[in-house]
């Protein structure tokens, strides 16, 4: 009976230990180099970099409109390059916003290493790159955080005031996510990228809007309502009961989106 528990303590500290090893392999599902906007039907959408303060330069695309409005700075999600998010701001420069969509480090062909100091590190990049090049100020930026953007948007939102906050999917932090995947280890003093946006939500500066899809597969719903809920400035939240996690503009979330920002 004794080796039965030593070795189930041996494999329970292999299994934690590869755990912590490959952490930011899961956490970080980086992604492929996309094609040119053009082949994704973006017309006069461009191709820029983005220069960071610690020397790499991050693929974005840019659409500036003939109209006078807003600027959405797009924070994608895992698993994607800037491509397969194509659609999503399509739907925005057709009804005449502007956007900035960023790849973070790592993802997109972009060297470079994604923790969460880094991809804060660009997100704040992309926010100075279009104040340096562009008219806008702070008051015309929306920061758009989808899913793993969601941590990037709140913790620059804590420190500036934008137009606006559009949080899509997002997470109370990645501690929470790892202790409903691997409950018998203990997340909390091992995660190394946090993103815990729930201890920073009711310090955001910026009016939020928090969209979520009540079948969530991968974020449960419940993180969008514990955030609302401690969140202090103006807020709304939109619920889609049908939705999962990555099929929300399948209902038509833009436009919501813009009705919000209308709504300042």
């Amino acid at each position: 009976m004794i080796n039965y528990i030593f070795s189930a303590i041996f494999i329970y500290l292999i299994i934690g230990l590869c755990l912590f090893i490959i952490q930011r392999q899961m956490t970080f599902n980086k992604s492929d180099k996309p094609k040119k906007p053009e082949n994704y039907g973006l017309i006069n959408v461009k191709e820029i970099y983005i220069s960071t303060p610690d020397n790499f330069k991050l693929l974005a695309w840019f659409y500036k409109s003939n109209q006078n409005n807003p600027i959405i700075i797009y924070f994608h999600g895992n698993s994607y390059n800037i491509g397969e998010r194509a659609y999503r701001i399509q739907k925005y420069i057709d009804c005449g916003l502007n956007i900035l969509i960023l790849a973070w480090r790592g993802y997109s062909g972009n060297d470079g290493k994604p923790t969460e100091k880094n991809l804060y590190i660009d997100g704040l990049s992309a926010v100075n790159w279009v104040l340096k090049n562009t008219l806008y100020k702070k008051s015309d930026i929306i920061l758009y955080g989808e899913s793993l953007g969601s941590g990037i948007a709140v913790e620059l939102g804590i420190k500036e005031k934008y137009k606006a906050i559009v949080l899509e999917a997002p997470f109370t932090s990645i501690i929470d996510i790892g202790k409903k995947r691997y409950p018998i280890f203990p997340v909390k003093y091992l995660t190394l990228d946090k993103f815990d946006n729930l201890s920073k939500i009711d310090k955001l500066l910026s009016p939020l809007l928090i969209i979520h899809g009540k079948k969530d597969e991968i974020v449960p719903y419940n993180h969008s309502l514990k955030l609302f809920n401690k969140a202090k400035n103006k807020k709304k939240h939109l619920c889609i009961d049908e939705a999962m996690h990555n099929n929300l503009y399948d209902f038509n979330i833009h436009k919501d989106v813009i009705s919000f920002i209308d709504s300042l």
